[in-house]
């Protein structure tokens, strides 16, 4: 090519994109300041998916289900042969699993001070990929757990004959890297436009970051900083090696008791980008992690995500429901997630609202504001619908206190509080002191945000192990993805020849004619 053929092609490239910028912006303003409600219709979904952006027009819609679930153990341990494929819903594959739980620890001093305990985390994320990871012949992980330390000859985990796993006593950040041995090899791809990527490097916005992004790169330094140390060394023995697994490890993080995980189907890995997290603490004098929430921004193909797992404040006097709105209120003004791009026109959104598809879940501790004896009959009877309208939750959403613009699903379920251990019966039935008693609510919830998500159900689990009942929630989300025949038929209008190979990881080659 000529050094002339050459300047016009750059010149050419950049008057395509700054075009579709400028289209782009004029349509989200007007989009925005327009009153009249948008069309919902295919040629608006493809318009308006992707990145909080206007989508361009070589965009599909591609619908993926995801599974949510929160679950408030009560500081108990899991033991190891604790099946959580009930929990997980394995006979229903989803493609996404964003699993969050309160309580891995219990909340004393020692763990809210010093958080010295992580042991619990790695545990769960042993039993997590056990479900998860069936082998394509049927046989599944097989987990122990051993209180002595393992010689291994180094401090970093080992894979030893026979395809077993060793923990040696270390971060709960190393032991996630077990289980993202393939995923830190993948997770290069950032989702911006390509012409950011141009204006970068081949190794997308990860590049600017890291030169390769790591399992524990995803997050800033301040991050990594405050993530806890230390945990009961366990082995986990697999009978295939980790890049046979169904499913890989994204994420994983700890603030005291709250711990939030993500797994991705492994083929898919490759379209996650932009990998982020915040952290909220909302304890003791709104400074302590007790309570409080952790917060995962991503994005998938070109449609950004929040996941937000939250342990909001306790008690069911009258008046703890303001302080539960103020948890969220605060969360949602302080959630900043860090700028990993470094260019300025990157669409990645840093707060929470801001994202295409938000899910929030956790303990979120609303109660019912009714008596115990009240609560009780309305809970025998199964009269769920009049049990909801003395709801906090809904009261206060109802009433745009909190969580407005937000949705949840039809709860056709029992309260999942409180409950005694390893029993199907309400504590209350058990304890005779009033001020011991809890009347029994619907404490752990998932709740949405935005459009292209349609809940599939919203259902608690039966398993007996803490006071809460874990909740559950699948949702088919629409995804913006790349239709690369789309995008070379638009370039082929504009009478030029195109080579296209990736059209988010490579160059476009243009060649004027």
């Amino acid at each position: 090519m000529t050094p002339r053929n050459e300047e016009m092609k750059k010149s050419f490239i950049q008057k395509v994109f700054a075009t579709r910028e400028s289209i782009g912006r004029k349509m989200t303003k007007d989009s925005f300041d327009s009153s009249e409600p948008q069309p919902d219709s295919g040629i608006h979904k493809r318009l308006f998916s992707g990145l909080g952006t206007p989508m361009p027009n070589f965009q599909d819609i591609q619908s993926f289900r995801v599974f949510v679930a929160t679950w408030n153990v009560a500081g108990k341990s899991p033991h190891g042969d604790l099946n959580l494929d009930d929990f997980l819903q394995v006979q229903h594959e989803s493609d996404i699993y964003v699993l969050g739980f309160q309580e891995i620890v219990p909340l004393n001093a020692g763990n809210v001070l010093v958080i010295e305990d992580n042991g619990p985390a790695a545990k769960w994320l042993s039993l997590i990929s056990q479900s998860l990871n069936i082998s394509p012949y049927g046989h599944k992980p097989v987990l122990t757990f051993d209180t002595k330390p393992l010689t291994v000859g180094s401090q970093k985990p080992a894979i030893a004959t026979g395809g077993s796993l060793f923990f040696q006593k270390t971060s709960l950040k190393t032991a996630s890297k077990i289980f993202r041995a393939e995923t830190t090899r993948r997770l290069k791809r950032c989702n911006c436009t390509a012409e950011l990527e141009r204006k970068n490097s081949k190794d997308s916005c990860f590049g600017c970051q890291q030169s390769s992004a790591g399992a524990d790169d995803l997050s800033s330094e301040e991050d990594d900083a405050d993530e806890p140390s230390g945990f009961v060394i366990s082995e986990i023995t697999t009978p295939f090696s980790t890049n046979q697994m169904k499913y890989s490890l994204i994420v994983c993080k700890q603030m005291v008791g709250i711990f939030v995980t993500v797994w991705v189907r492994t083929e898919l890995v490759q379209h996650i980008g932009h990998l982020r997290t915040c952290y909220v603490p909302r304890g003791v004098m709104g400074c302590l992690g007790n309570k409080g929430c952790i917060s995962v921004s991503m994005s998938f193909q070109q449609t950004s995500f929040c996941f937000i797992c939250s342990h909001l404040a306790s008690g069911e006097k009258e008046g703890d429901e303001l302080r539960r709105n103020l948890d969220v209120i605060e969360i949602l003004k302080n959630t900043q997630f860090p700028k990993i791009c470094r260019t300025p026109n990157s669409r990645m959104p840093d707060k929470i609202l801001q994202h295409d598809r938000v899910i929030w879940f956790g303990d979120l501790n609303y109660r019912i504001a009714l008596s115990y004896s009240d609560t009780k009959k309305l809970v025998e009877k199964k009269d769920w619908h009049t049990l909801l309208d003395k709801d906090q939750l809904k009261i206060e959403r109802e009433g745009g206190r909190v969580f407005k613009g937000w949705k949840e699903g039809n709860i056709y379920f029992a309260p999942t509080y409180k409950y005694s251990y390893n029993s199907d019966t309400y504590a209350g039935e058990t304890i005779r002191s009033k001020s011991k008693r809890r009347t029994p609510a619907w404490c752990d919830r998932i709740l949405w945000h935005g459009d292209g998500i349609r809940q599939l159900s919203y259902i608690r689990g039966e398993s007996q192990f803490s006071d809460h009942r874990p909740v559950c929630a699948t949702f088919l989300v629409d995804v913006g993805v790349i239709n690369d025949g789309l995008l070379k038929k638009e370039l082929s209008n504009s009478n030029i020849k195109v080579g296209l190979k990736s059209p988010l990881l490579h160059p476009i080659d243009i060649f004027i004619e």
